[in-house]
């Protein structure tokens, strides 16, 4: 890859919100609504996927079934890059995000529940080489998430005709996908808009059986598509997240108002101290005050405990980055998306 690649364009990001709208709207449709053609559109995705500034792929629809938590690693600097790659390989570790603020990782952990959480926090993390201290926030509910946030390119009409190209009827899973499905799963995971054909060719399946097997996971609630952007390549450089306090009886209406917010990709009910936790995209780091401002004025009864600043993200919801924000194009699978 190249160590210096030009920005996003205007219509490189107008793709992108696009899919972020409607992840396996058909090439077609997504040039009637974008004024380009299928083939341009074919071709400027492929160019972004193949450079790593952008990629499509799933998660599990259903995180309140699984157990959250955000944990904050002190490692030894001298052995942190040892740290980050045996920690990233970790179907645990969802994400992994180097930070400044007297932390030095800060990782989202994604597990079935309370016994494996306490595992993988007490008892294994500290034995990794490096890792000097563990300190672990456990979500109590997730309110917003990046597959949430969206980029500004679109104009309503077009956000609209895209939302309603995306449309289609669900139907509860039941929480369970069925086990002839997860080879395909994996597949969505590693491109999100790989069609039923080329799904059975990869997996060497009967191309009718993967067609209703994908039509199937779609009509459900158990997967969720996401179009991932290397944020560095935006105008939204900068990745910070506080942990803030509220009083029980504003909660509801603390989460409300940081709903609107455009910056926020993270936003989670938390237990302990501090029991909230967002985290925004800002275009600068003198943005972050402009933002801090904001919510002390839309919220005063929230107090600000503290703001970690991300100088680096190594992994996002199961895919590598490099040191500028790309996908590496390897994806170790969540938790939440191995077979169960």
């Amino acid at each position: 890859m190249n160590s210096n690649p030009p920005e996003l364009s205007e219509e490189d990001l107008a793709l992108i919100h696009a899919l972020q709208i409607a992840p396996r709207v058909s090439w077609a449709e997504a040039a009637r609504v974008l004024g380009s053609t299928p083939a341009s559109l074919a071709a400027r995705w492929h160019r972004l996927r193949t450079a790593g500034l952008a990629w499509l792929t799933v998660h599990s629809g259903l995180l309140s079934h699984d157990v959250v938590a955000f944990v904050d690693l002190r490692v030894d600097p001298a052995r942190r890059a040892e740290a980050i790659e045996r920690i990233a390989r970790d179907h645990r570790a969802a994400s992994v995000e180097e930070t400044a603020d007297g932390r030095d990782l800060a990782l989202t952990v994604i597990v079935p529940d309370h016994d494996s959480l306490a595992t993988f926090a007490l008892d294994e993390l500290p034995t990794v080489p490096g890792v000097r201290a563990v300190n672990t926030h456990v979500a109590t509910r997730v309110h917003r998430q990046g597959a949430d946030w969206r980029l500004d390119s679109l104009d309503p009409d077009q956000q609209a005709a895209l939302r309603e190209a995306a449309r289609h009827a669900k139907s509860p899973s039941g929480g369970r996908i069925p086990d002839s499905c997860w080879p395909v799963v994996e597949r969505l995971a590693q491109d999100g808009r790989q069609n039923a054909a080329e799904i059975a060719r990869s997996l060497g399946r009967d191309p009718a059986t993967v067609r209703r097997q994908v039509a199937r996971l779609l009509a459900t609630d158990a997967l969720a598509f996401r179009c991932e952007v290397a944020g560095v390549r935006t105008r939204w450089p900068i990745v910070c997240k506080w942990f803030a306090q509220v009083p029980m009886t504003e909660l509801d209406h603390a989460v409300r108002s940081l709903s609107t917010l455009p910056e926020l990709r993270l936003l989670v009910s938390t237990a302990g101290q501090s029991n909230l936790t967002f985290l925004v995209w800002a275009r600068s780091t003198g943005d972050l005050i402009r933002i801090e401002r904001l919510v002390n004025e839309k919220l005063p009864s929230l107090r600000l405990l503290e703001s970690v600043l991300t100088l680096r993200t190594r992994k996002r919801m199961g895919w590598l980055l490099d040191e500028h924000g790309r996908a590496t194009g390897e994806m170790i699978l969540p938790h939440s998306l191995l077979p169960r």
